[in-house]
């Protein structure tokens, strides 16, 4: 929920909300997807659409560091995760943009789900 304030009957939002707003309401519109890049690694979220050719902005982007429990991303895009303990995806940042894109797979609701409750890795500290 965004923060806001009521002032004389007017309801207000914060400007570093209203961004977080528009993308919350387009990510309806978006598919959630697995995106390999040539050296940046294996991402999972929300794919702008009308993307082309070798760069996509990902929203809610989930890197995929270490996943157990699919044997290929194909896999990990299609039935999601046995071992969501066993993964390593750290924490989501609302926003990353992708160079070098070679492959791009949308995922099931499924694989959504189970991407999602991995719980975020961390470094031992």
């Amino acid at each position: 929920m965004a923060k806001e304030i009521k002032i004389d009957g007017i309801l207000y939002i914060p400007k570093t909300e209203i961004n977080a707003l528009r993308i919350a309401k387009s990510k309806k519109n978006m598919n959630y997807c697995i995106v390999r890049t040539y050296s940046a690694g294996v991402f999972a979220g929300y794919v702008k659409d009308g993307s082309k050719g070798k760069e996509r902005i990902i929203y809610d982007a989930r890197r995929i560091w270490y996943w157990k429990g699919a044997s290929s991303l194909s896999e990990l895009a299609m039935k999601g995760t046995v071992n969501p303990k066993d993964c390593k995806f750290p924490i989501a940042v609302p926003e990353v943009e992708l160079t070098e894109v070679i492959e791009v797979i949308k995922c099931t609701d499924k694989a959504q789900k189970s991407i999602e409750s991995v719980e975020e890795w961390k470094q031992d500290e």
